[in-house]
């Protein structure tokens, strides 16, 4: 089996947090390479997510990945989180742009992904792994694909080790990303992210809102199914692990989940890779 990852988010009450930890339980017993933790909605989490990425490393023995976003933070503050971090223990950061907070009229100190990575190099040298975010179908907020592959491209020359992508249901996007930031010059692993399906109604919201698209034939099965949760995720499971089976088989170096802070469907993935 290649190497896998976990994305949790912070749980901000006591029943979350039980879900978290039920979650945490499970899916450990995979021995991920790590599990990283979101930086929260427009980084209104901040406290969270340091939080919930110590619950995770200490209570759960996970190797960690903090998320670090630059929207709406200062170099001190950034500095402040980083040396924690160090301090702490941990050798890996996904670092991302974010979304600016709501309320919020400065952007911070940085106003692109490249940038935050110059920074954490620049700050603590070569201690953490970085690993940035990739579009295989674009960036929503992108002017047009080239334009995209060009600001990924200035990430990885920033410093980064490493990439996982927004989760996509079409293969050949993943396939043909890689193709394109490789000729470019680009060598470091590219991960692909995935989204196990449960609920297809949230899927359909989420995918509208960051631009990964839903292949008609997985919508038209799915709407088959109507209200029927079982067979939404029976089918979910199997659709998922399909693409997952094509992308390891196609060279993807590994797989990286996002759990939604549930074990069921990844679980359900995962057992028909094995």
């Amino acid at each position: 089996m290649a190497a896998i990852s976990f994305e949790f988010f912070p749980p901000k009450t006591d029943e979350q947090r039980a879900q978290l930890d039920r979650a945490a339980q499970v899916l450990k017993a995979h021995a991920p390479d790590y599990a990283s933790v979101t930086f929260g909605a427009g980084g209104s989490t901040l406290s969270y997510t340091g939080e919930t990425v110590a619950r995770l490393h200490h209570e759960h023995g996970l190797p960690v990945a903090p998320h670090l976003s630059c929207m709406g933070g200062t170099r001190a503050e950034i500095a402040a989180l980083l040396d924690g971090y160090r301090a702490a223990g941990y050798r890996r950061i996904v670092a991302l742009r974010g979304d600016l907070p709501s309320g919020m009229a400065s952007p911070g100190d940085f106003r692109y992904a490249a940038e935050l990575v110059a920074f954490i190099r620049e700050h603590s040298g070569n201690h953490f792994l970085i690993e940035v975010a990739a579009y295989p179908e674009t960036h929503p907020q992108a002017e047009d694909a080239l334009r995209d592959l060009a600001h990924f491209k200035a990430k990885i020359d920033a410093g980064a080790n490493g990439a996982i992508t927004q989760y996509f249901f079409n293969p050949d996007a993943y396939f043909r990303f890689v193709d394109d930031v490789r000729r470019l010059g680009v060598a470091v692993p590219i991960v692909p992210g995935i989204m196990p399906i449960t609920n297809f109604s949230q899927l359909k919201r989420f995918s509208d809102a960051c631009g990964a698209e839903i292949p008609r034939w997985i919508a038209k099965r799915m709407q088959a199914h109507g209200d029927d949760a079982e067979a939404i995720r029976a089918l979910g499971a199997e659709v998922v692990a399909q693409l997952c089976r094509r992308l390891l088989e196609g060279g993807a170096p590994g797989l990286h989940f996002y759990t939604l802070n549930r074990a069921k469907a990844t679980q359900a993935v995962l057992a028909q890779l094995h």
